[in-house]
């Protein structure tokens, strides 16, 4: 933990391969490691990191409960290396978590979700979150996935973390809820491909700027079949100013946030106040 009441975080931009789900768990637990001996608080795993967001053909015989092998295996690295852990996203089989979770919230229906969930530094799991907009522009996702409807938002330590996913990025109303819930910072565990650079680019940042907020969009590094991720990785600060970045490589994005500073900005700038609730 950064002293002043500061928090440090960092996006793992991993390699994944969608032949190699061990290598994969491997790959993300070496980099928590490594982030944890850095002084981070909170790793935030790229989206569907376990196979790979385009290896479609893999979701159903992969798909796991809440306390699968995946969740089970990232909330021991987080307790091993006191250091909260966003594990990623991964694939989730909704019907056997209904079937035996406990304390876990009920899915509303069967199937398969787009699921990060959040573990503290103790291991103990905070918050879960199911994507909301599934990706239907050349993506199987839609077909495959059933849509979340809750929000995820877990107090760390101080810190409030909202979680988001991906293409969720291109609907701000869901960022302002957040927002409206409190959030200092919101992670945006992604697998964003190639042509759209320059929208992972404005997306994130845009969602700092409109809701005084901290952002850390943690893509993965990644060729698959149709498509390739762009990496580039980045933590904005409240202001929308990019703390730390990457390119396309595996990297560790590391950047201090801190609470104290989302309150500070607010106050300043009056934009959350001088909104027209009655529009």
């Amino acid at each position: 933990m950064t002293g002043d009441g500061g928090r440090r975080v960092t996006c793992a931009q991993i390699a994944i391969e969608a032949t190699d789900r061990a290598g994969n768990l491997d790959r993300a637990e070496r980099a928590i490691e490594r982030a944890a001996a850095d002084g981070s608080d909170l790793v935030v795993l790229p989206e569907v990191f376990t196979v790979g967001y385009f290896a479609f053909d893999t979701y159903p015989r992969t798909a796991e409960p809440l306390d699968g092998g995946t969740a089970t295996r990232m909330a021991r690295a987080a307790a091993e290396h006191d250091c909260a852990v966003l594990a990623g996203t991964f694939v989730e089989d909704l019907a056997a978590t209904a079937e035996g979770v406990p304390g876990a919230e009920p899915p509303a229906t069967d199937g398969y979700a787009n699921t990060a969930v959040l573990f503290d530094r103790t291991g103990e799991r905070r918050a879960v979150y199911r994507k909301q907009h599934l990706f239907g522009y050349g993506s199987a996702e839609t077909e495959l996935l059933t849509a979340g409807e809750s929000l995820g938002v877990a107090d760390l330590d101080g810190l409030t973390v909202g979680m988001t996913t991906c293409y969720d990025l291109r609907f701000p109303e869901l960022y302002r809820a957040l927002a409206d819930a409190g959030v200092d910072l919101v992670a945006v565990p992604s697998a964003w491909p190639y042509p759209r650079v320059e929208h992972w680019q404005l997306l994130p940042r845009a969602r700092a700027v409109e809701n005084l907020c901290y952002v850390a969009a943690a893509n993965g590094s990644a060729t698959f079949e149709d498509a390739s991720l762009v990496g580039r990785s980045t933590v904005y600060d409240p202001w929308g100013t990019p703390l730390a970045s990457t390119d396309d490589d595996p990297a560790l994005v590391t950047a201090d946030v801190d609470p104290e500073e989302v309150r500070s900005v607010r106050e300043e700038f009056p934009a959350m106040r001088d909104r027209r609730g009655d529009l």
